[in-house]
């Protein structure tokens, strides 16, 4: 069970939860508005289907907040526009995005860990879903026949 600081500790890690899965909706929102092409259509369903992931990602963080006798925060994470829309730019970002996602996500975990098995629970399967979807965005940067990205090196 958790203590109050503790209980405390896992409110504000779920709060920035809440705000990095409010940015994910805004941001998945816009990359979709943004794509252009050939391909557009099969992107900006797989856009449109991540913000819409975060957006429940985001109701399920602000639950736990309240179940836990916190307050929402009303505040979003941090967005960043640079103005790069080729698929390339937005799938980097967006990879940059979910790994701060992830970290928090750890950050959860390692506050609850053998103290509350439903926010330990509900971590772990966070967890296993954003490393999901960072595999998916990393295997769209991978060349034909590259079987890592450049920025794992060989």
């Amino acid at each position: 069970m958790l203590q109050d600081t503790d209980k405390t500790a896992a409110i504000s890690v779920l709060n920035r939860i809440l705000e990095l899965e409010l940015a994910g909706v805004v941001r998945y929102t816009h990359y979709a508005l943004m794509v252009y092409g050939y391909n557009r259509i099969p992107i900006v369903g797989w856009l449109n289907a991540q913000a819409d992931e975060s957006l429940l990602h985001a109701r399920l963080a602000g639950e736990l907040i309240t179940s836990l006798g916190g307050h929402p925060s009303l505040g979003i994470g941090p967005l960043l526009e640079t103005h790069q829309h080729d698929i390339g730019d937005i799938l980097r970002e967006s990879r940059a995005h979910e790994g701060e996602a992830l970290k928090a996500y750890y950050e959860l975990l390692d506050h609850t860990r053998d103290k509350d098995v439903r926010l330990e629970e509900y971590a772990r399967t966070q967890i296993a879903e954003e490393q999901t979807h960072l595999d998916a965005v990393d295997k769209m940067l991978r060349a034909p026949g590259q079987t890592r990205t450049a920025t794992e090196g060989a």
